[in-house]
């Protein structure tokens, strides 16, 4: 349990440790009993902290916001029709860099996402040309907040293009768009970006991790499966 602990940097709670046990040792342990064992040993989890980050840019006149039409209903049964994008600040050594990502409301999947140096629309743009190729469903449709990049009329003319809508969080209202901003909060619980000595060694490693985010790192929530697992299991409900 300890050697789990020690991967996750601190950072797993008894429901990862559990599903860890599980999956890589063939261990069944109860909760209360792994609560114990660590607070014997002083395995004392890292609680994520709020991130207070938040950009906020002026609109212009011609720029146009749309309604909450997901309306926090994030329990969704069918892939590739629900999704959610924000972008996140990842600081490393003097510089930053930006992480634009979509992430499928039913499957928890990241099915698009750029990296990039600068928050020029190319950042999301690129994020829309990764989407593409898992092909999101008809009538889909993408949440985000009200922020600059969404609300440009190029933005808003390529996701037309792709036929999907849009929806917008209210101002204000970060829980509106809460699975993307999850999404985040692992990624920065469990990546150390921080220690990354160029723009191209934090490219390769946040690729690892959304790979590993999708087809490696099991959930509580989507019955200790991976999100790709839980995907296919969704298709086969008829989801």
């Amino acid at each position: 349990m300890k050697d789990i602990f020690d991967k996750g940097r601190g950072k797993y709670g008894w429901r990862t440790i559990q599903m860890r046990l599980w999956a890589e040792r063939g261990v069944v342990m109860n909760h209360k009993k792994i609560a114990r064992i660590k607070r014997d040993y002083g395995l004392t989890t890292k609680v994520r902290r709020r991130n207070p980050y938040k950009a906020i840019m002026k609109k212009t006149k011609e720029h146009r916001s749309f309604e909450n039409a997901l309306g926090r209903k994030f329990r969704q049964e069918r892939p590739g029709i629900v999704l959610c994008t924000d972008i996140t600040y990842l600081p490393f050594g003097p510089r930053t860099a930006y992480l634009s990502a979509v992430k499928d409301v039913a499957s928890r999947e990241i099915v698009g996402w750029h990296l990039g140096r600068s928050l020029q629309m190319d950042l999301v743009f690129r994020t829309l040309d990764d989407l593409k190729r898992n092909a999101p469903g008809e009538k889909a449709m993408l949440h985000s907040d009200q922020g600059f990049h969404y609300t440009s009329p190029e933005f808003i003319r390529r996701v037309r293009e792709m036929n999907i809508a849009q929806s917008m969080s209210r101002k204000g209202n970060c829980i509106d768009n809460a699975p993307i901003e999850s999404f985040f909060g692992h990624f920065k619980d469990e990546v150390d970006y921080k220690s990354c000595g160029s723009f191209e060694e934090l490219e390769r490693l946040t690729a690892d991790y959304i790979d590993h985010y999708n087809t490696g790192r099991r959930q509580w929530n989507l019955g200790k499966r991976t999100p790709a697992e839980y995907r296919e299991h969704l298709l086969r409900e008829g989801g």
